[in-house]
């Protein structure tokens, strides 16, 4: 009698690396270690050596010793402190005061002031300073003239080369991020506490105090620190008011170190580690505000509508404060660069000047190579770094949050790292790297799109890990179950879904690469200068009406480019 073979188990074979479910996790591993872990590791590393790329590592600490044991330690530290709390705190009640006149009161007008709130994020952050430059100076600003002519003041009233000067310039910049951030707490509470205590007798000023700005104490909380955080990291107003000012703060000091001849890269790195230190504190702050925004919450599953506060005869002077906001911060910047991009030489409005407009700085420009150089740069980045850092964190979104991967977690942290990072030290950061490690990028555009691409990351991270959580499994399985592959599924069928949050996250990372300054500033040469360099180079030579006319070409360029894409996304079925 025969009997029957009894088939042996097959033994358990490894996952191939030509499987996409294992090969895609380990290249978008690589990647973001890459892009984000690897600088930080040369920055830290370069810190402590006694010279740039040496032949043999040689333990030093006086690189930490120069940066903070000097005596302009206490003073620097210090006027970052007071510059980032300044800033972050005005441009805060700003930003939650037009939130609140805009979303909960009876103001006026109010629906027409929302849009205008967030028109200066158009505005870069090296024009908006330069613009609050013509304004404020203390020689030939605008404003100052103005005022001294009319109350026939003999010293200016507004000095703009101050560490005032600074906080209000960069504070305006943000107000628009404090504004969308309140904005979104304003809409999501429920206002039944409110009226309760109205209906207790309480007046609307008492429940603006006692209930609803109490309740908004996580979001106000996450919302201060992101703000201070930001505010630590610029260099834009440290750069064009701050050093002519004496004025310095850590990312100045990190761009002195560099222009030091020869450059101070130790002191320099060691610089950039303590900012990148108090930086990476902020964000964790910031993450454990946000968490602890449980113990506040008001939204539960019963419908409601936010209640309105009835001003009465104060919603004019609610009007007021938006009018003023609208013509003071938002319109006047635009119209003193349109104004001093016409005219030969700066100069005040009067009668004389309007004779003295012409195209001249237009016609320069037309002909003028390094513009347009600068130019082409600045949109190739632009739309570069939009264009990979989506199709990249759209990749390790899909990973993190569909596939079932051991470790998934740690994509996302990675890809969260570099908002931790500033500009600046991005910069100083890749230097030391490619420095010690010769590639033929150095030097070249390509190294600016790895430093934008690692800069955004977080960003896209986010725009598109909202996306794909909404999209449900079964329309994958669909697929598999159909033969269709990884990249097929991924392709015709995530990606299209994706369309929304993709076209959301390239929007925002096309503007704030065309915009970028902080870490183009050390890494930008000759033939990668992009325009935000040029603005800053041309300015500190005082060609300041041709800078006026890069300007206005610049904000029309990024209009433009964001109007083309949302006439070609329209095209394509994609709604932002």
């Amino acid at each position: 009698m025969a009997t029957a073979a009894i088939p042996r188990p097959a033994s358990a074979s490894l996952p191939s690396f030509r499987d996409p479910a294992l090969l895609i996790p380990v290249v978008g591993a690589g990647v973001l270690i890459y892009l984000a872990v690897l600088p930080l590791l040369m920055l830290l590393i370069g810190s402590f050596q006694a010279e740039v790329a040496p032949r043999e590592f040689v333990y030093t600490l006086k690189n930490y010793r120069a940066a903070y044991a000097s005596e302009y330690t206490y003073s620097t530290f210090m006027n970052s402190l007071i510059f980032a709390s300044g800033s972050a705190g005005l441009s805060f009640i700003i930003g939650t005061l037009l939130a609140w006149l805009t979303e909960r009161t009876n103001t006026p007008l109010r629906a027409l002031f929302v849009p205008v709130a967030v028109v200066p994020l158009i505005l870069p952050g090296v024009l908006e300073s330069i613009a609050w430059i013509f304004l404020l100076s203390p020689k030939f600003g605008y404003l100052n003239v103005w005022l001294m002519n009319l109350f026939g003041l003999k010293s200016p009233p507004f000095n703009v080369f101050s560490l005032p000067g600074m906080i209000w310039v960069h504070s305006v910049g943000q107000v628009p991020l404090a504004f969308l951030m309140m904005v979104a707490a304003f809409k999501s509470m429920d206002p039944s506490l409110e009226e309760s205590a109205m209906m207790s007798g309480a007046r609307t000023w008492q429940t603006f105090k006692r209930i609803t700005l109490r309740l908004l104490m996580p979001t106000a909380g996450s919302v201060l620190l992101i703000l201070f955080v930001r505010t630590l990291e610029s260099f834009e107003t440290p750069a064009l008011i701050g050093i002519p000012a004496r004025i310095y703060v850590y990312t100045s000091e990190i761009f002195l170190a560099f222009n030091e001849y020869p450059p101070d890269y130790g002191r320099g790195g060691a610089l950039a580690v303590g900012l990148l230190l108090l930086s990476a504190i902020g964000v964790w702050l910031y993450t454990r505000a946000t968490k602890e925004g449980k113990k506040f919450q008001t939204v539960t599953g019963k419908a409601f509508r936010p209640r309105q506060f009835d001003l009465g005869p104060w919603r004019w002077l609610g009007l007021g404060f938006l009018t003023t906001y609208f013509l003071f911060v938002v319109l006047l910047p635009f119209l003193v660069l349109f104004w001093a991009s016409f005219l030969p030489f700066f100069a005040a409005p009067s009668l004389d000047a309007l004779s003295k407009l012409s195209l001249d700085n237009y016609r320069y420009l037309s002909s003028f190579r390094p513009f347009w150089e600068a130019m082409k740069n600045s949109i190739l980045l632009a739309t570069l770094t939009a264009t990979v850092a989506m199709i990249l964190t759209s990749l390790v979104a899909w990973i993190v949050y569909k596939s079932r991967l051991r470790g998934a977690w740690l994509l996302d942290f990675l890809a969260f790292v570099p908002i931790t990072i500033p500009g600046i030290v991005m910069g100083m950061s890749l230097i030391l790297l490619y420095v010690a490690f010769p590639l033929p990028i150095y030097g070249t555009i390509w190294l600016l799109l790895i430093a934008y691409v690692t800069r955004f990351i977080p960003y896209g991270m986010r725009s598109a890990s909202g996306s794909i959580l909404q999209i449900h499994s079964e329309l994958e399985e669909a697929a598999a179950a159909s033969g269709a592959s990884w990249w097929e599924t991924f392709r015709r069928v995530t990606l299209p879904l994706l369309r929304p949050g993709f076209a959301a996250g390239w929007i925002y990372i096309c503007i704030v690469s065309f915009r970028e300054f902080s870490t183009s500033v050390l890494l930008a040469t000759g033939e990668s200068r992009v325009l935000s360099i040029l603005l800053f180079t041309m300015f500190e030579q005082g060609q300041v009406t041709v800078v006026a006319a890069i300007g206005v070409l610049m904000i029309a360029t990024l209009l433009a480019i964001v109007g083309l894409f949302y006439k070609v996304s329209g095209r394509v079925g994609i709604q932002t």
